[in-house]
């Protein structure tokens, strides 16, 4: 969980006024749907009708906004920086890639979606895991935004999700750190994905 000073959203939303206004004099609804974010989130946020400060909102802000971090990286606290500059690029990663696939979308190859199974033991039994997506040409597809990966998910999947989603910062985090653990061992098994 990423911990920002006591006066940091106070100090952000004077950051995002102020790029709001370089950009051409943006709107909170202009912003919400650059963001695909709900107005009625963007609205609580910038009007600070919200308890907490929500950590993927500010980076999501940041990265459309093209906000340097210089401006605003003195309202996180010290040992949550390298994590928040991880969190922003994953946010300006993303919103290359979606601008990336729109600008090829005249120039598409077919897709081919192949879809790989391992086994692995678990607890004793043998399973089936279903993973991973290759694209045009046999190549892995790397630059998909998380819409296109989220339409790709099967039922289950997208239950699962919506639970993850529905928990609380900390437990998300609990969920992460296992999953990440669990990485981690098939690959010293050599398992790969």
């Amino acid at each position: 969980m990423i911990r920002f000073s006591p006066d940091f959203l106070e100090n952000f939303l004077a950051v995002v006024r102020k790029y709001m206004q370089l950009r051409g004099g943006l709107t909170q609804k202009d912003l919400s749907e650059m963001m695909n974010v709900g107005i009625s989130t963007m609205s609580r946020f910038l009007n600070l009708k919200t308890s907490n400060v929500d950590e993927q909102l500010v980076a999501n802000i940041i990265a459309t906004l093209g906000i340097p971090l210089h401006e605003i990286i003195d309202g996180v606290e010290e040992d949550s920086t390298e994590t928040f500059k991880r969190l922003v690029q994953f946010y300006k990663d993303q919103k290359a890639a979606d601008q990336k696939l729109g600008e090829d979308e005249g120039a598409k190859q077919p897709e081919t979606r192949t879809k790989t199974q391992a086994t692995i033991n678990v607890g004793g039994r043998r399973q089936q895991m279903p993973f991973g997506e290759t694209g045009a040409v046999g190549t892995t597809r790397t630059d998909i935004s998380i819409r296109e990966k989220l339409e790709t998910l099967s039922p289950r999947q997208k239950a699962y999700l919506n639970d993850f989603l529905n928990l609380d910062i900390n437990d998300r985090d609990l969920i992460v750190d296992l999953g990440d653990a669990i990485f981690r061992y098939f690959r010293q098994r050599n398992v790969e994905f």
